[in-house]
């Protein structure tokens, strides 16, 4: 084919329907008509040839091309942002953007900060804080969709090999209780008070809750034997409903100093047990990184990790980095997933 059979408009409506599930709120999310969204569709497929959606659903579903088509697009549209961020680095920090990804609990408590003491040094570069599920943000990392990320739970497998996995920092897991509990006046709990008290955890399904749990057993402590009482979806919410008396509660330090230094809420040391667990750092060493993901990378975050981490990992040379992303984007390489 002499011309290519779709633009760059139509991948990125394709992947808007996919996203959203319906023409509809695939046209809004894109600030465009409904009817300007199926006339690129129908000629869409039209120039393929193929159909791309099942249209006897109530949800717009791609079809096995629609589906082919997306997972091409998407690698297409991310080497296109590559390439954008790559011309903006020209200006040398005077603009740009850092995407900067994170697990639930560093990007509501460690990220911010570390954010905020970037752009006080460099005010002109656009800031991106995307926080969702480890499993999320490491695919989001691998993807080229987030520069690096912040993570304290396992990275999936499939993953390993593609990714740089870094031990960044030791994130302590505290024993909290309402101010007014009778264990506050003991200097420290023994392991076995544990199980005399009424907990307020994550729902069970969640990661970090397992993350906890597993940490915990490291410990020799048995979450199983727990007295759960109350089961929330936020940490905040867990601090909120420790804070009223309703249970005690593991949360990170990292979550709590704030309300450790107002004096509203309780850390009991136990006999014996520090409870920790390891932040990772992930990045993908086969994409572009821009200037302002360097100098986050080389400026902010040795000021958060654990005194002798492996930094030597993120130090690359601009050149080799940008001849890797040409060589993904000729067609000899093209057919590699």
């Amino acid at each position: 084919m002499s011309d290519l059979p779709f633009t760059l408009d139509q991948l990125r409506i394709l992947k808007a329907i996919a996203q959203e599930g319906s023409f509809k709120r695939a046209a809004d999310s894109l600030y465009v008509s409904q009817p300007a969204v199926s006339l690129q569709v129908q000629n869409l497929e039209r120039q393929l040839d193929v159909p791309l959606f099942d249209r006897g659903g109530r949800r717009a579903q791609l079809t096995e091309a629609g589906h082919l088509l997306l997972n091409y697009g998407e690698k297409i549209l991310s080497l296109c942002q590559e390439t954008c961020r790559a011309i903006e680095d020209l200006q040398n920090l005077q603009g740009g953007t850092l995407i900067v990804g994170a697990s639930q609990t560093t990007g509501t408590y460690l990220l911010p900060r570390m954010i905020g003491m970037f752009r006080q040094k460099y005010p002109d570069v656009a800031v991106q804080l995307h926080v969702h599920s480890t499993r999320r943000t490491a695919w989001s990392v691998a993807n080229g969709q987030v520069d690096l990320a912040i993570i304290g739970g396992e990275i999936p497998g499939e993953l390993s090999e593609s990714l740089d996995v870094i031990p960044y920092a030791e994130d302590e897991l505290a024993l909290i209780l309402p101010v007014f509990h009778p264990f506050t006046k003991l200097e420290k709990i023994q392991k076995e008070d544990l199980y005399k008290l009424q907990f307020i955890a994550l729902d069970s399904q969640s990661t970090i809750r397992k993350v906890i749990d597993q940490v915990l057993g490291r410990c020799e402590i048995d979450t199983r034997r727990f007295k759960v009482e109350m089961e929330l979806n936020s940490i905040e919410a867990i601090k909120n409903a420790v804070q009223s008396g309703l249970g005690a509660a593991f949360v990170s330090t990292s979550a709590i100093a704030k309300e450790l230094q107002m004096g509203v809420l309780h850390r009991t040391p136990i006999e014996g047990v520090v409870v920790k667990r390891t932040l990772w750092l992930i990045c993908n060493p086969n994409r572009y990184r821009s200037k302002a993901a360097e100098a986050f990378s080389q400026e902010i975050l040795p000021q958060f990790a654990n005194p002798g981490w492996n930094q030597d990992v993120l130090k690359s040379s601009q050149k080799n980095i940008v001849l890797t992303t040409l060589e993904v984007a000729t067609p000899a390489s093209s057919g590699e997933d």
